[in-house]
């Protein structure tokens, strides 16, 4: 099969969380367990950093890698979902992974997958792990694809493992309370792996506290840690706790033997964007009018893009948003600005919320805007009514964000 063939496979074959929403979901690890024996256990043969959390775990990924590539260190990334190309999950001290290399993944272990019925994202993180493994990474920062106690990256043990927050998304999978979805995401907690927690919440801390001893482990929060927050090339003022929990993060590595210099971390987070490659967050695509993207796509994400917006110098706010159908609509309307000029769309995906449905919503509530067929058509006009003086948010969705950077 070629490079597109293989893909083309991987995503149509397999149950896929994004495409798909729920019936992707598996909810044990005896798959990954069947998978790692039968490449050998190739997680086994490089140390690694675990992230999960509800928001800002890509980020604080990204910009924990960048740092350790600062430090001289040879560095695996494993992150989801992709925006433009599957490689991007897959990546050594910024560089994707090769074509070949996923093509002969998939040829190799093809009749394996099929046989076990492995879904998308466990052959993905076996991919991600025999990469690894052969080009001798000397560490690899592993991102949690969904939850974390039963999710298919839940079988490494890390050197520190990372929960940057908790919010209520995805709760048909994790939980409909703080407290259920913490006790999910607390699932990467290991025996005397220190554990960083991002942010201190009341209702989850507890949660956190609990499972740090049931496992003999240290915990420290990084909001109560970290004094001094330094800058990252990712705007965003909700981009401050992430840099907290990353400093927080290579401190214990630090504790662990690793040399990582303050020189290291203030370069790496200054960084993190020619350093890994990282796409979507915050990102301006032109000035005059301001463009600006970001994968924000839950309550607490989108509060602090919101928020980041409002403290914007504007004439007129033109918002192309879209949604994927299983959004909780009424969970994030409130924090959408009715004074802006909304431009529905719908993300060529399955689940895909139709931009009819989205704008009939929205108007119900008393905002303006019109439907597009689809995001490219709905960005094209917004740009074409905004004047030099105006700003254009793009987002609602990665999968909107996907088709226009």
């Amino acid at each position: 099969m070629t490079y597109t063939e293989t893909l083309n496979w991987m995503f149509s074959q397999l149950p896929m969380y994004q495409r798909q929403g729920k019936s992707a979901y598996k909810a044990d690890l005896s798959n990954t367990v069947l998978l790692v024996n039968h490449l050998k256990k190739p997680h086994l043969d490089f140390k690694s950093v675990h992230v999960a959390g509800t928001n800002g775990k890509g980020s604080t990924s990204h910009m924990v890698a960048s740092v350790l590539q600062e430090a001289g260190y040879r560095v695996g990334l494993y992150t989801s979902p992709h925006l433009k190309d599957f490689r991007e999950r897959i990546k050594i001290n910024g560089q994707v992974v090769s074509k070949q290399f996923v093509m002969g993944f998939i040829k190799r272990n093809k009749v394996f997958f099929e046989t076990n019925q492995l879904s998308f994202f466990e052959m993905t993180v076996g991919m991600a792990f025999e990469y690894f493994s052969k080009q001798n990474v000397d560490i690899a920062v592993i991102e949690v694809g969904l939850g974390g106690r039963l999710d298919s990256t839940n079988v490494i043990t890390p050197e520190v493992s990372v929960i940057t927050n908790i919010g209520l998304d995805h709760t048909q999978f994790l939980g409909d309370t703080l407290e259920k979805i913490a006790g999910e995401k607390g699932g990467i907690i290991k025996p005397n792996v220190p554990v960083v927690i991002g942010e201190s919440q009341v209702e989850t801390q507890t949660v956190f506290e609990g499972l740090a001893e049931q496992n003999q482990t240290k915990i420290s929060f990084a909001d109560r840690e970290v004094k001094t927050v330094l800058g990252s090339d990712l705007k965003g003022a909700y981009q401050l706790k992430n840099v907290k929990t990353a400093t927080q993060t290579i401190k214990e590595l630090n504790l662990n033997g690793y040399q990582i210099s303050d020189s290291h971390l203030e370069k790496g987070l200054h960084n993190v964007i020619p350093n890994t490659g990282l796409l979507g967050r915050w990102q301006v695509l032109s000035e005059n009018p301001k463009v600006v993207c970001d994968t924000g796509h839950n309550k607490e994400g989108l509060v602090h893009v919101m928020d980041q917006i409002s403290k914007q110098v504007f004439d007129d706010l033109h918002i192309v948003f879209g949604v994927v159908n299983d959004k909780d609509l009424d969970s994030i309307i409130d924090l959408l600005p009715k004074g802006a000029i909304y431009y529905f769309c719908k993300p060529k995906i399955s689940r895909g919320l139709p931009e009819q449905v989205l704008r009939d919503y929205f108007l119900a509530k008393g905002y303006f805007g019109k439907a597009y067929n689809s995001v490219n058509e709905a960005y094209r006009f917004a740009l074409q009514n905004s004047s030099n003086k105006d700003f254009v948010f793009v987002g609602g969705s990665t999968f909107v964000v996907a088709e226009i950077i």
